[in-house]
């Protein structure tokens, strides 16, 4: 019997405010089916193999693969920015299952297909678990302004980190952790106006194209919800990279 999809953190039902969407039709269909396919696209089917659900009749994924930024100096991205498959994660420093992709699925993906130039990976901070969730997203924002992003990531989630919360101090020791140069300057990058404006811009996106879990997952505009197995990501990343190829 196949095995079902691991489960992603849910976003708490109270929020502190709607925010108003002006949406075009395409994205709009994209956040209704983001919930509704990701799931069944995911889940191997009777015969093992990743993605057998239908595909809607209009297919949302051109829209969803331009939020791909593909910007060079991406502070929040690995790989190269002409790769052909591009990864956007949505994650919470605090969700337990960001976590667990963090630590047991993210590291094979960059061996194996950043390093080879067929995967990028861009982040998206989306916190949805409170005050602390927000700061250490601005954390690890700042930690990046001195390209040690990848390393704060690595130690906030490393197992037993986000048991310690997220206060200040403990912040300022993950980044040290991250061998972060300047802590005076990620102590000033972490309050500033920058870090709050770029966590709105991820925030904003994610909420436009319907994103209500963590970690949830764009690969080349197709949406993928959960910590799903390592399996599951090599198999949608050998498809994207074979279409890729027709173009």
């Amino acid at each position: 019997m196949p095995s079902s999809p691991k489960p992603a953190a849910k976003k708490p039902a109270k929020k502190s405010s709607a925010k108003p969407l002006l949406i075009s039709a395409g994205v709009a269909l994209a956040a209704i089916t983001l919930g509704l396919v990701s799931w069944q696209a995911t889940a191997p089917d009777s015969t093992g193999s990743a993605g057998s659900a239908a595909a809607p009749a209009t297919d949302p994924t051109a829209e969803l693969k331009a939020l791909a930024r593909r910007e060079s100096g991406d502070k929040l991205a690995v790989g190269r920015a002409d790769a052909p498959v591009v990864l956007i994660e949505y994650s919470d420093f605090k969700c337990g299952y960001c976590g667990k992709f963090a630590r047991d699925t993210e590291p094979e993906l960059v061996k194996k297909y950043v390093q080879d130039g067929t995967l990028r990976i861009e982040w998206r901070n989306f916190p949805i678990f409170g005050a602390e969730s927000e700061a250490a997203a601005k954390a690890a924002w700042a930690a990046g302004q001195q390209d040690r992003f990848d390393a704060f990531h690595a130690a906030a989630y490393a197992g037993g980190s986000k048991e310690k919360g997220f206060a200040e101090p403990r912040l300022v020791e993950l980044a040290q952790e991250a061998g972060v140069p300047d802590l005076e300057r990620f102590k000033a990058d972490m309050a500033g106006e920058q870090a709050a404006a770029a966590l709105r811009k991820d925030q904003e996106e994610g909420y436009r194209i319907g994103v209500t879990s963590t970690p949830s997952f764009l690969l080349n505009g197709r949406p993928i919800a959960g910590a799903q197995p390592l399996d599951t990501f090599t198999a949608a990343i050998a498809k994207a990279k074979a279409e890729a190829a027709k173009r």
